[in-house]
């Protein structure tokens, strides 16, 4: 008699971008998620060589029946059962949001207690916009519906809102017109920075239940990938039971600790862990 075999048990999807060099994407949220004791399933949305920052980039977007026939293998290999958390990042386009957000209904009927995280990736005030042109619609009408919690950074919480944002209160009030439907908490990174002294940086973290101001020093390294580890950590700690303060409170100090490496090391890209 053959012995029947069960589906390798899948903790969270994560969905977003992965680079052959650099630690973006899922190249910086798999490792972290692991190193939290989780298993993960890795969808990418895009695969670069590296980064756009650099003088030359290949590479693309997966291709639409590509990435949904991904998403439709979890399905179909029924390993999803025991997946608690979807975690999303960068996307390669609209059409992308589109194929994802009928994905997320589909799992979300079969798994009423998953938990959907969106980092909402649209740009900074450094670079501007560098997602494909329609993201920030298809943010606002396929996948904010859907998210539990969300972490966009100042730009693109006004991005997503169309608030002007300067002061504490008002990336506050902004926040708080994304907690709709699902939605139970935003907590915005890189928060504020017009009103942040010279030498540290503000997490808001804004919930049904209240807003909490989180504090960490401004460390002078501005390798990519701090958002996508960032989200993951918190995605972790969230997962193992911790409140949102606490789950935050860790993300931005292993998030300052791979700062802090990197800067030592004079690395050019993110470095997770001691070498």
């Amino acid at each position: 008699m053959t012995d029947v075999l069960t589906p390798l048990p899948i903790d969270v999807v994560s969905i977003q971008s992965q680079v052959v060099y650099g630690c973006v994407g899922n190249n910086a949220a798999i490792p972290t998620l692991q190193k939290l004791g989780l298993s993960v399933a890795a969808v990418p949305t895009v695969v670069f060589s590296n980064t756009p920052h650099y003088p030359t980039i290949h590479g693309g977007a997966i291709p639409a029946d590509w990435f949904a026939g991904y998403l439709r293998g979890l399905r179909e290999r029924q390993a999803l059962a025991h997946t608690r958390a979807v975690l999303v990042g960068y996307m390669g386009g609209p059409q992308q949001a589109e194929i994802l957000s009928g994905w997320l209904r589909e799992i979300a009927a079969d798994l009423p207690s998953i938990q959907i995280f969106i980092d909402p990736v649209i740009g900074d005030y450094d670079s501007g916009i560098y997602v494909k042109p329609g993201m920030v619609q298809a943010y606002q009408q396929q996948l904010l519906p859907l998210a539990h919690g969300m972490t966009p950074n100042c730009f693109e919480l006004q991005s997503l809102t169309g608030c002007a944002l300067s002061g504490l209160d008002s990336v506050i009030a902004a926040a708080k017109t994304l907690l709709q439907g699902k939605t139970q908490w935003v907590v915005v990174t890189s928060a504020a920075p017009d009103a942040a002294s010279a030498a540290e940086m503000r997490v808001v973290l804004v919930s049904r239940a209240g807003v909490e101001v989180l504090s960490h020093p401004r460390i002078d390294a501005t390798p990519k990938g701090t958002g996508d580890m960032f989200s993951a950590t918190l995605t972790g700690y969230l997962l193992a039971g911790h409140s949102l303060a606490e789950a935050a409170q860790s993300a931005c100090d292993n998030v300052m600790a791979a700062l802090e490496r990197t800067q030592r090391l004079g690395s050019n890209e993110l470095v997770l862990t001691e070498r």
